[in-house]
């Protein structure tokens, strides 16, 4: 399970967010870590009975790097202040249809999709959403999909219809997203709680349709 002093330095490097804080508390850290990858590695074997292609996948793999990346931002934290895991078959680089779980005091939150799709990606997405839309309001439709996640994001949809596509087209609330994901958010307690990692598995299992219908766009 995730552990309390895991949020605990998160909490703690966000008031604190400097190289020299970081180093006098780097076995934090490192303990922070291991607490998510030990989640991790026990979250992998659980999901490679639904996806099987993540068998042999490592943890340490698909955890981000702390380290933020702060050549062209204005902020200059060097520290992220959150925790987070890719879980993709293909790799967390790659870009496509996947899982992500992402633990920070008390903006936790799992998702699965596509976020921010290449051209390429993007187009063949909404080409497949246009072809099979019966199909696609089926998986988001579905009772304990629309009870877990809600509906699909629209997170900086468009305004107008993308190109190609009419405002009368049936799907044109889809296919104005430009991101495809679903979210779900956890409070601290849901963290903590020797449930936490069944939650996950169990929510990540009740998207693995909505996973599957992307990926067959990208094929």
């Amino acid at each position: 399970m995730i552990e309390k002093s895991t949020l605990d330095f998160l909490a703690k490097l966000k008031k604190n967010n400097s190289k020299e804080w970081f180093e006098k508390n780097r076995k934090s850290y490192e303990a922070a870590k291991g607490n998510m990858e030990q989640f991790l590695t026990a979250l992998l074997v659980k999901m490679s009975k639904f996806e099987p292609k993540i068998i042999g996948l490592e943890a340490k793999k698909c955890m981000f790097r702390i380290n933020r990346d702060i050549r062209f931002s204005h902020d200059k934290s060097p520290y992220k202040t959150n925790l987070g895991a890719s879980i993709n078959p293909d790799g967390k680089k790659t870009g496509g249809p996947g899982y992500y779980l992402h633990l920070e005091p008390g903006k936790s939150f799992l998702a699965g999709g596509v976020f921010m799709p290449e051209a390429p990606m993007l187009a063949a997405i909404r080409q497949e959403i246009d072809y099979d839309l019966k199909g696609f309001n089926a998986i988001l439709g579905n009772k304990k999909f629309k009870q877990t996640f809600g509906g699909l994001s629209d997170e900086g949809s468009l305004v107008r219809p993308p190109k190609g596509y009419e405002e009368s087209n049936p799907a044109i609330t889809h296919l104005k997203n430009k991101h495809f994901i679903v979210v779900q958010d956890f409070g601290d307690k849901d963290v903590l709680s020797p449930a936490f990692l069944k939650t996950v598995y169990t929510s990540f299992e009740t998207m693995t349709p909505f996973i599957a219908f992307l990926k067959r766009a990208k094929e």
